[in-house]
């Protein structure tokens, strides 16, 4: 769609099946997108100095910039107006005899220096196409290797809580390799996203490799319940297929032909080992799918009607040798978070609490974070600015070099910050100082007094040296260590010898002067 920036990781895919050697014109209708665009993106990535590897293997912000920076088409302001106009323009075509012409012209009375025709045209065709739905999908006679149907059955499992007694439903998630129809399946709490990705996980180890297509059912269907902090499922799948170099392609939902395979899959697992398991208790997610297994292995062992081999046998001897091979790391699920560089510079991930630092020059700009379960990368406009180790709890993850110099020296506060910068003011203040951090109590932190410290140092500066070591002098005598006290001391010392020298002089031998002997 012009002027809409397509998902990076849907761009990949795009990049995916190029490599596969599949045209662009069926990547397009692959994948429900325009073909003018699938053309622009892989000559974009044709003229990159980067492989279609490589740049599957960046950051999406990294991606995007390396895609789009300073292209003048998503940065014109006519754009702009154009997309917020759009719906108007959808509805006024809706009306009898009303034309494209006849829209460009009420559009540029309105806004004469709008688009001219051509453009308009141009740019209201291609939404007008992007609004159709998806045409087909990859059609042909099933390849070694090439697809995986995936899906979960309709029917649950279930297990005791040792400790409640409590029913514990799961759901069972199957594979089937079209080619071979060899199965896989394993049981997961829910059909919440993190649980399908791992349960697809867990199925390529199985298969030992990693087909170039995974057809889901509807992807919808795949998750339960929404959670705010998760991408959906099409972004999270796409993720995953750009980590392992597969691409997702979902049945449509008016071609229940499509996914027969896989349901055929389900009721084979029904009859060999849902029946089988009908009688037998079990205790643990653990415990069931050990059972699950084995009883799975025994399917694919069986021999198939009317041939003379297995499903196993028929897997080893033509697919396992043509997928694509396992990554040298497991795949981890990606979150997503748009986020404002706040002004202690840091950013805030509410999903855990937490707070991580980026340079203090970027205080005040939009950020995008990029997590998973170890690691937490933040990027400003497509450039990737920190990279942490991600926390699960309330505190901050701080580099001190992303910090302001007054920052930095707030936050390097210690005992021997005090010590060592009073030293270097005052000898009776360093002792004083060191008095307080030496003589606290356990339980009291030293943070407690970091205060006072300050307040001392500050009146270190406003009050004469003389005045402010004796009253230092006078705090570690009596161990006195509160700023407002050792302030109080120095007013008193300066009023006391305000006082002295204000006393009354000796009286002189005046004539008007009473006497001793007055009254002689």
């Amino acid at each position: 769609m012009p002027g809409t920036i397509i998902d990076m990781s849907k761009i990949k895919q795009v990049l995916q099946l190029s490599m596969n050697g599949i045209s662009n014109r069926q990547i397009a209708k692959a994948l429900s997108i325009d073909k003018e665009t699938v053309n622009n993106y892989i000559s974009k990535a044709k003229r990159e100095t980067l492989s279609f590897k490589e740049l599957i293997k960046l950051d999406d912000p990294v991606l995007e910039r390396r895609f789009h920076f300073g292209n003048p088409a998503y940065s014109d302001e006519r754009l702009q107006t154009f997309m917020e106009l759009l719906p108007f323009f959808v509805e006024e075509l809706s009306n009898k005899h009303v034309t494209r012409y006849n829209v460009w012209q009420n559009y540029r009375e309105a806004y004469p220096n709008g688009y001219g025709r051509s453009q308009f045209f141009f740019h209201l065709g291609q939404n007008l196409e992007a609004k159709k739905k998806p045409s087909t999908v990859l059609y042909g006679s099933y390849n070694p290797g090439e697809k995986i149907f995936v899906d979960f059955a309709g029917d649950t499992l279930s297990y005791v809580n040792r400790d409640s007694g409590e029913i514990i439903k799961i759901q069972v998630f199957v594979a089937s390799m079209p080619y071979t129809d060899y199965a896989f399946a394993m049981c997961v709490p829910s059909q919440k996203v993190e649980d399908f990705l791992y349960a697809l996980r867990m199925c390529f180890e199985y298969l030992g490799g990693v087909p170039k297509i995974v057809v889901t059912d509807n992807l919808k269907s795949a998750v339960i319940k929404a959670d705010k902090y998760e991408p959906t499922l099409n972004k999270a799948l796409e993720d995953m297929g750009n980590h392992y170099g597969f691409v997702v392609i979902p049945c449509q939902p008016a071609s229940p032909t499509q996914k027969a395979l896989v349901e055929n899959q389900v009721k084979l697992i029904y009859h060999r080992i849902y029946s089988k398991l009908r009688n037998r208790q079990f205790f643990s997610l653990q415990e069931i799918n050990e059972a699950v297994w084995e009883l799975l292995k025994a399917h694919n062992q069986t021999r198939m009607q009317q041939r003379t081999y297995s499903r196993e046998e028929h897997f080893f001897s033509v697919e396992k040798g043509v997928l694509k091979p396992l990554p040298a790391t497991p795949y981890q699920m990606r979150y997503y978070s748009d986020v404002t560089v706040q002004q202690n510079s840091h950013v805030y991930l509410s999903r855990d609490k937490h707070y991580y630092s980026v340079p203090y020059i970027l205080i005040g700009r939009r950020a995008k974070i990029i997590y998973t379960n170890s690691i937490v990368k933040i990027f400003v406009n497509g450039e990737q600015v920190a990279v942490h180790p991600r926390i699960r709890e309330y505190g901050f993850t701080t580099i001190k070099e992303h910090l302001a110099s007054h920052s930095r020296a707030i936050t390097e506060r210690s005992p021997e910050y005090y010590k060592s910068r009073s030293k270097c003011l005052s000898e009776p203040l360093y002792t004083l100082i060191s008095a307080i951090f030496d003589n606290t109590i356990a339980s009291i932190p030293p943070e407690y007094y970091y205060r006072t410290c300050d307040m001392m140092l500050r009146l270190q500066k406003i009050y004469p040296a003389n005045v402010f070591a004796q009253a230092c002098g006078i705090c570690i005598d009596n161990n006195i260590y509160s700023g407002k006290k050792l302030e109080n001391i120095i007013k008193n010392l300066i009023h006391n010898s305000e006082q002295s020298s204000m006393s009354a002089p000796i009286p002189s031998g005046h004539v008007n002067m009473r006497g001793n002997n007055f009254f002689q």
